[in-house]
């Protein structure tokens, strides 16, 4: 782990560099927001905002998606990785949401886990882009920003959540995204922008 100066001068660029810093998927209410996320799983947003608006055209609240078919579910989305488990995933959860919840879509981690294809990082974008909760969510992006500026050695998503939480504390919800935009356009997987990068001087990677 960097030291706590360290960690402080990173954060503090962050939130520099991306203040406000928001969900780049489209969406107009808690109902969209949840489907995009769950969309967004091994996807990119820019493909799931290609899908989305056709999507709620069809469906557009969680009563409409509880009795879709799930063919046409799945032909609406199949340009989405994993459209097969998605779709169905997708039904399962409205109807959960409809018969469990009296059809308001929860906003608590507990039980938004409780919903199919709802996992901890979904339930924890969720929170974040809906309610600015104070969570850490680690995506493929997070993961590896955090891994290069030496905030975390853990060999997991979950693991390294934690470390980033026990590092920054507060602001989590920003930098969750700040992070994500960042490994997003700068501190990409191939060919990573290391001169444009304001982290220059912090980062811990040879690369």
């Amino acid at each position: 782990m960097r030291s706590k100066r360290d960690i402080n001068e990173i954060k503090a660029l962050f939130l520099e560099h991306f203040n406000g810093a928001k969900t780049e998927l489209h969406f107009n209410n808690l109902y969209e927001l949840l489907v995009a996320v769950m969309l967004s799983a091994q996807c990119t947003d820019k493909r799931v905002n290609l899908i989305t608006p056709a999507l709620f055209k069809e469906y557009p609240d969680i009563s409409s998606l509880a009795k879709a078919n799930l063919s046409s579910l799945k032909l609406l989305i199949n340009s989405c990785s994993f459209f097969n488990n998605k779709a169905e995933n997708l039904i399962k959860m409205a109807n959960s949401v409809i018969n469990d919840f009296n059809g308001e879509i929860p906003l608590d981690e507990k039980s938004l886990v409780k919903l199919a294809g709802v996992g901890q990082k979904t339930a924890h974008v969720v929170l974040i882009e809906y309610q600015n909760a104070n969570l850490m969510a680690v995506d493929t992006h997070v993961f590896r920003v955090s891994h290069r500026l030496g905030l975390s050695s853990a060999k997991t998503p979950q693991a390294t959540e934690i470390d980033l939480v026990k590092a920054f504390k507060t602001n989590l919800n920003t930098l969750h995204q700040a992070m994500v935009l960042h490994g997003r356009y700068t501190c990409k997987a191939i060919k990573p922008n290391c001169d444009g990068c304001f982290l220059k001087e912090l980062c811990k990677a040879k690369i």
